[in-house]
Formats: structure tokens, sequence, C-alpha cells
């Protein structure tokens, strides 16, 4: 979007750039990225990213500080997986915004959803270094455009922080004072999951140890997993465990997620219902498209095509249809019903020039919850498809998973 930065990346762009950006990317995960990744990083005006990051900050606040939300949004837990302890807000919180021109078109940042649960807190970080170290951004030659305050640094960390800051606050946040040997990364079979890149990075930044959550055993109110055939007491919990795919997978646990455990979390599993596309309907901003709740609605629009049909509670865009038809509503059972919503459907402009074309760009606003909220982030997905799931990008280049810099 920065055009004189965009003009002279693809003009420098090679093939064999893009192959070394990959080569680094793997190196620095220790294992192969199963996602696609991006030929190229955005280059977006910080104004812009910026604006993201107070929007997405003021919906999260409209529902954190709001007790009236708060009551309501007791019925978004699972009685199943309602765990003791929940603290007053979250911890970690992902804001998605689409780019959509308005009436006078100016582009403007749009809600896709929001969700507070973990992201790729440290994956994010070597990914959009790679992008400026593999391609030279910085060396002579790359010129930055004069109107940039004079700037001649590009950045990826919102809210002022650098990497020793920002390492520093996701200490405290998933290790907090607490020995790493005794914080774990839970998630369900780990080894297999697309996001096994970040999970490593998490454990060679912070020294905290990937946990198999079937692996986790329990005496009393403690939590214990297996180390080189030693017991070691798991005090925290950084979850990165989906509810959604534990019932998928019919995993069965060693512990009650509704036990009084002897454990503190990094991110309290309640907050990923609470905060979520059962939000959406309940929050009053100018980036929200007009959202309901499937079972109430007192009338099924005539036109649906400008509709997103999406159940509450799915990853990676499971289950939503787009441009859904009478039929599609009709098939969902009355008791399923309230566990949907009919979201009106949004046009992001392709605003990244691509040798493919113009390619649109979904923004993620990652946020982290201390002592206060501060947006610390952002990851990119690009592309040119119905939806920008990898499912609706198939065989399409310069697509994907993309960092986002700004010039300072």
């Amino acid at each position: 979007m920065i055009s004189s930065l965009r003009k002279q990346f693809n003009a420098s762009f090679t093939p064999e750039k893009y192959q070394a950006f990959l080569r680094r990317i793997d190196d620095a995960s220790g294992t192969h990225v199963q996602f696609r990744l991006s030929e190229t990083p955005c280059f977006f005006p910080k104004s812009l990213l910026d604006e993201m990051a107070a929007d997405g900050k003021e919906l999260i606040g409209q529902l954190v500080g709001n007790p009236e939300y708060r009551a309501k949004s007791e019925e978004s837990i699972p009685a199943e997986f309602r765990v003791p302890n929940e603290p007053e807000h979250p911890m970690f919180v992902q804001v998605d915004f689409g780019l959509v021109r308005d009436a006078s078109g100016e582009l403007r940042p749009k809600l896709v959803e929001l969700q507070a649960f973990p992201s790729l807190y440290a994956y994010q970080v070597a990914m959009a270094q790679s992008y400026i170290d593999v391609y030279g951004l910085l060396a002579p030659g790359f010129n930055f455009p004069a109107a940039a305050s004079g700037g001649q640094e590009l950045k990826s960390f919102l809210s002022g922080l650098d990497e020793t800051s920002y390492r520093e606050l996701l200490r405290r946040a998933i290790v907090a004072e607490n020995d790493p040997e005794n914080v774990i990364l839970m998630e369900i079979h780990p080894q297999e999951q697309k996001t096994l890149c970040d999970f490593l990075m998490t454990e060679k930044m912070l020294g905290v140890r990937t946990v198999d959550i079937v692996d986790i055993k329990k005496e009393g109110r403690r939590l214990y997993y297996e180390n080189k055939e030693k017991r070691v007491r798991i005090e925290r919990i950084y979850n990165r465990a989906i509810v959604d795919e534990l019932q998928r997978k019919d995993v069965k646990l060693a512990f009650d997620w509704r036990d009084d455990l002897d454990v503190e979390w990094a991110g309290h599993p309640n907050w990923y219902f609470r905060i979520s596309k059962f939000s959406i309907p309940y929050l009053k901003h100018e980036s929200v498209p007009k959202t309901w709740f499937l079972d109430r609605l007192d009338e099924i629009p005539a036109d649906l095509e400008n509709y997103a049909l999406k159940p509450l509670y799915s990853f990676a865009g499971l289950g939503v249809v787009i441009g859904p038809k009478k039929e599609d509503i009709a098939a969902i059972p009355a008791e399923k019903r309230p566990h949907y919503i009919l979201q009106e459907r949004m046009h992001f402009e392709p605003v990244i020039e691509t040798p493919f074309g113009g390619t649109k760009a979904e923004v993620r606003v990652m946020y982290v919850w201390l002592e206060e909220l501060t947006a610390v982030l952002t990851i990119i997905r690009m592309g040119r498809g119905l939806m920008m799931g990898v499912d609706h990008n198939k065989n399409m280049e310069w697509v994907g998973a993309s960092a986002g810099l700004y010039v300072a």
C-alpha cells in the first residue's frame, strides 16, 4: 500500500530470494512450515495500522468493560468446559480486519472476527524479520519514501515495542514468575499441527516445553508431565488446545476442565468463548458489519449472496458458507441455530499489487493484556479467492501468510 516500496519490492523480486526466505523460516522454526507463506510482506502506512489497533482496543473494551455483556456471555461457555478461577480480562486477543472502501472511496478497516486466544506470537517475529533480511529491505538501494517523516527503518512491532521489550512482555505473560520447566504450551497432538513452527519457536524463545494434552497426568489438584522419565509438575499452562478440535477428535483427558486445579493459566480458557464470534452481535462500532444470531433472525434477507453463515466456535474457516442459500439455513436444526451467526459480507479491496493482479489482505492485530491491553504485532493473510483461507486460494502465488511492515 506504500506504493513506492511496493514497486521497488516487485521489481527486485526473484524466485531465488523467495526460496531463500522459505529456507530461512524453516531453519528458524526447526521444522518445515506447513502453511503457505506469501512471496511478499505487506507495506502499510503506520496510521492505518494504528487505526486498526485502536479500533480493536475499543471493541475489546466494549465487551470486557460491560457487566451486562459479561452476564450474557455466560451462556457462551459450555458447562463441560467452564474452567474455575476466571480472571477479569483475557491475556491474549486477536482482532481481524478486512479493508473495504466506504462511500467516499476511502479505505476503512472492517471487523471480520475477534478471538480471545493466542496466535503465532513467537513465529511472527521471525517471519517479519526474515522478510527484511532475506530480501535486503534495509540494504542500500532500497529507498524509503520522503513523506515517511524521515524514517529509514522497517518495523513490525506496534505500541513502541522492539524485539527486546516484546520478548520480555511475552515472557511475563507466558512464564510469569515460574521456572520455565514448570510452564507448558498445551496442545492437542502438537506434532500434527500446522502451527508446530510457533510451538518450537516459543520453546526456543522462552524455555517452556510443548506438551500433548493427552500426556498430562493428574494427582489430586496438581498436573504433571513426563520429561526423560522425570515427572515434572505443571504450574502454568499456555493453552493452545481448541475445544472444537477436542470434540471433533473425541480426545480423552486425564483431567476435567471443571476441576479446581492448582495451576495458573496464561490465557484463561473461558475467554475463548466470551470474546469470539458470539460477541459480534453485541458490538456497536462503525467497523462492525451487521450480524445476527441465527435463532434471533426475524426474517431471512432476500439478498443472501451478500451474507456469510458462520458457526460460532470453529477455526480456520471450518463450516463457513459464503452467500448461503435458504436451504443451507433451513438445514440447520433449531437446537444448533444459537451457535450460528449470519453476517453481512464484506468485499475486501485488493490493495496489494502483485504480478498476478490486486490481492486482498486481512490484517490480524495481536494483543497482550497484562497491566494494560497492548497491541503488539500483526499477522497478514493475503488472498484472491472467495475467502482468505488456504482452501480458497489453492494453486495461487503471492497469497498466504505474510507480515505487516511500516516505515518508522
